[in-house]
């Protein structure tokens, strides 16, 4: 699909061939939880990206044994191949895709195209919750290999590692400190880690919210300076949008030294004694 480095996508055309297959356990994850209670494809398990797959108490990810069990509480085990999509051109999809990879589930795709396109298309929809059998499944310790915390990123800004900021111009330049509408999310400063790059995350996408081809992506991120040779991380604003980026990178093109730093602006911009830029 378009030469790229690995065979992670399916296209909608695939997926409705495959509604039926017992193999495959289709899921959605959208940023606004409404939508799947709304219509989602027939089959779809949907996750809640706050309520399901966050800590609830601090600011983290689920670890392995709740991870685990969420997913085979879901009738999802290590048997089934996941096929990801959400709104929003797949933000939380492309997390939870990034999330399932760090608990080295390899056997994950994602969709070409958000559920916008799904629907656009007239492909069957449903309200109804497929109510599977629990299982069991087992998530392995971390890979850090595609994670990157505060004190690596801090450590980056020495060590001549690329910084990709994938938020918007006005986040980047420090004009906003969160997209609007998301203000109460923000953090205590505006503006972005010295020396990252902007590449937001959206110009690696087409109208329809397919991701360009290999050789355009390879263009874009050349061209801004972030596939230099070096190691690679992307940060937003809580994870969402870099782990599309991370995706693009690391999935499509192949690099295999990008990690996605989860903690992002919400984190770095509330912290002390950290260096900002601003362009405002």
């Amino acid at each position: 699909m378009a030469d790229y480095a690995k065979d992670v996508l399916v296209d909608t055309e695939w997926v409705e061939q495959h509604l039926n297959d017992e193999s495959i356990r289709i899921v959605e994850v959208d940023e606004n939880p409404a939508l799947y209670a709304e219509a989602h494809i027939p089959g779809a398990i949907g996750f809640d990206w706050k309520a399901d797959l966050q800590d609830q108490v601090k600011r983290d990810f689920l670890g392995p044994e709740d991870f685990g069990a969420l997913f085979g509480s879901r009738g999802i085990s290590n048997e089934h191949t996941i096929v990801l999509y959400g709104d929003r051109n797949n933000w939380f999809a492309a997390y939870t895709y990034w999330y399932l990879k760090y608990y080295g589930h390899d056997k994950v795709k994602l969709v070409n195209g958000p559920r916008e396109k799904w629907i656009a298309e007239g492909r069957p929809t449903t309200s109804d919750v497929p109510a599977h059998e629990p299982t069991t499944f087992s998530a392995q310790a971390g890979d850090d290999s595609i994670r990157s915390k505060r004190d690596e990123v801090l450590g980056s800004l020495d060590n001549g590692k690329r910084l990709v900021d994938v938020r918007s111009p006005q986040e980047f330049s420090g004009e906003l400190i969160a997209m609007a509408g998301y203000e109460q999310e923000g953090a205590q400063r505006a503006g972005h880690i010295p020396g990252a790059k902007s590449v937001p995350w959206a110009q690696a996408v087409t109208e329809d919210g397919t991701f360009k081809t290999a050789e355009d992506l390879r263009e874009l991120y050349t061209s801004k300076g972030v596939l230099a040779g070096e190691p690679i991380i992307a940060y937003c604003r809580i994870g969402e949008r870099s782990a599309h980026t991370w995706f693009v990178l690391h999935e499509l093109l192949g690099h295999d030294d990008v990690k996605n730093y989860d903690g992002s602006w919400t984190e770095w911009g509330n912290l002390v004694a950290v260096p900002i830029e601003k362009d405002v």
